[in-house]
């Protein structure tokens, strides 16, 4: 099939399936003798499995260390397993950053008054924690310890 078919029995733009070629995320397509790119099912399969592990987060490096797992049949399920645990871990990390995001940015929000005057607690908040060092610390710890200009 032509990469506009694979891509529609896939789920995967034509253009990002390009792109998985090309960083070497899955085979080259095979040609026609005009040169156009031919899929296979187990092609479009494969588009597939990248496509779910990418809904899951994975990265592109992570996903090639998953696909070329795949196609390993003497892999060990602890290595596939191992590379889960590690992305739950990174995922976990960053849900627990945008929480704490999420709670700096409502406890300014609760401190702004959202009248018609210009003093605004969000606006101040950010750029009092700008201005400290604060800044340069991870956002897990520095969203953590942001504060209201009047909580200060």
């Amino acid at each position: 099939m032509n990469i506009g078919k694979a891509a529609a029995a896939s789920g995967v733009s034509a253009k990002m399936i390009r792109y998985y070629e090309s960083i070497g995320l899955m085979p080259e397509a095979s040609r026609s003798d005009a040169g156009y790119r031919e899929y296979s099912d187990k092609d479009v399969q494969t588009l597939r499995f990248i496509r779910y592990a990418r809904d899951l987060g994975f990265s592109v490096e992570q996903m090639k260390e998953l696909v070329a797992l795949w196609f390993d049949r003497g892999r060990a399920s602890a290595d596939v397993k191992r590379l889960a645990l590690e992305h739950i871990a990174e995922l976990d990390r960053k849900a627990k950053e945008l929480q704490a995001m999420s709670q700096a940015l409502r406890h300014l929000a609760d401190n702004c008054p959202g009248d018609t005057r210009p003093d605004c607690p969000i606006i101040s908040g950010i750029v009092e924690a700008t201005d400290q060092e604060e800044w340069r610390e991870p956002s897990s710890q520095r969203f953590g310890a942001m504060k209201s200009p009047s909580s200060r």
